[in-house]
C-alpha cells in the first residue's frame, strides 16, 4: 500500500487495519470538527497541521512504518531539490505529515535533514513506488480526473443561522491572518482568492505529471471517482467522496475480477 498526500494517509488507515474506523469517524465530521483542527501557521503556509496529526497520533496511526500490517511508503517532494522522496521506515505520522503538506495550505516539515512538502508536486498517483516495493498487480486511485478548475467554480451557497460550512474556516482564517487570502463573494467578476489560484495550479500540475507518468508506467487498474464538486477542505462532506469512489470501485469490478483469476 502507498499513496501522495491524502493517499498516504488513508492508505496508512488501511495499513494498520484502521480503515472502518478511520471511515467512521469522517464519515461523522461535522464543519466544527474541522474548523476545530485548523492552527493557523505564522509562517511556511495557513496551517501548522500539529494539531491534526496530533489527533491521529492518538487514535490511529501511532507506529513505525515497519511495524504496520502490511507494507506501506508514502511520497513527498524536497523542497530544496525537487526531489521524490519515497518514506518506507521510521515514525508513520512523519511520513504522512510530509506527503499532506500542500503548498500554501499546509508547512513544509523538516525530515531526515531535508524539507519535505505533499508529494503530488511529483508524484501524485505512485505507481512507480508500488512497482518498487514488489507490487506485481497496481491498482491505481486517481483523485485527480475531473478537478481541472474546480476552485475557480462559485457554486450557489445555502445560508443559515450558522452560515454555510466554508464560512465558518474562511472566518476563522481572515481573523487570524488578515482577508488577503481570499477576495469577496459579492463580487461577481472577481479575480479568484489566493488559495483557490494554488489549488487550481496544483490541480493542473498534478494532472498533467499524473498522465505523462502513468502513460510511461502504466497500473493494471485506474480507478477515477469523480470529486470535481468536493472543495479543497470538505472534510466533512465524506459520505460523498465515499460514495463517488464506490461508484468508480463498481465500474472496474469485471476487470478487478479478471485480474485475480490471472494472478492466481
Amino acid at each position: 500500500m502507498c499513496g501522495t498526500s491524502i493517499g498516504a494517509l488513508v492508505g496508512a488507515a488501511y495499513s494498520v487495519g484502521e480503515i472502518e474506523r478511520f471511515k467512521d469517524w469522517a464519515v461523522g465530521l461535522t464543519i466544527k470538527n474541522v474548523v476545530g483542527f485548523m492552527d493557523i501557521a505564522l509562517n511556511g503556509g495557513v496551517l501548522k497541521g500539529e494539531r491534526l496529526m496530533a489527533f491521529f497520533r492518538q487514535n490511529f496511526i501511532d507506529c513505525s512504518i515497519e511495524d504496520m500490517e502490511l507494507p506501506f511508503g508514502a511520497v513527498a517532494t524536497a523542497l530544496h531539490t525537487g526531489a521524490e522522496v519515497w518514506l518506507r521506515s521510521g515514525s508513520a505520522l512523519d511520513a504522512i505529515r510530509a506527503s499532506i503538506a500542500l503548498p500554501g495550505l499546509f508547512a513544509p516539515v523538516w525530515h531526515s535533514g531535508r524539507l519535505l512538502v505533499d508529494g503530488g508536486l511529483v508524484n501524485p498517483v505512485p505507481v512507480s513506488l508500488a512497482h518498487a516495493m514488489g507490487a506485481d498487480i497496481v491498482i491505481a486511485v486517481d483523485l485527480s480526473s475531473d478537478t481541472l478548475g474546480r476552485h475557480l467554480i462559485q457554486p450557489p451557497v445555502k445560508t443559515s443561522k450558522s452560515g454555510s460550512p466554508a464560512s465558518e474556516w474562511v472566518r476563522k482564517i481572515k481573523s487570524e491572518v488578515g482577508a488577503t487570502l481570499f477576495s469577496d463573494a459579492s463580487d461577481e467578476h472577481r479575480l479568484p482568492s489566493v488559495l483557490d489560484v494554488v489549488a487550481s495550479s496544483l490541480n493542473i500540475m498534478q494532472v498533467r505529471i499524473t498522465r505523462s507518468r502513468m502513460a510511461g508506467e502504466p497500473p493494471d487498474i485506474i480507478i477515477t471517482p469523480k470529486l470535481a464538486h468536493l472543495g479543497l477542505l470538505d472534510f466533512h462532506r465524506a459520505q460523498q467522496a465515499i460514495e463517488a469512489g464506490r461508484e468508480s470501485v463498481e465500474l472496474c469490478l469485471p476487470a478487478i475480477k479478471g485480474l485475480r483469476l490471472r494472478g492466481s
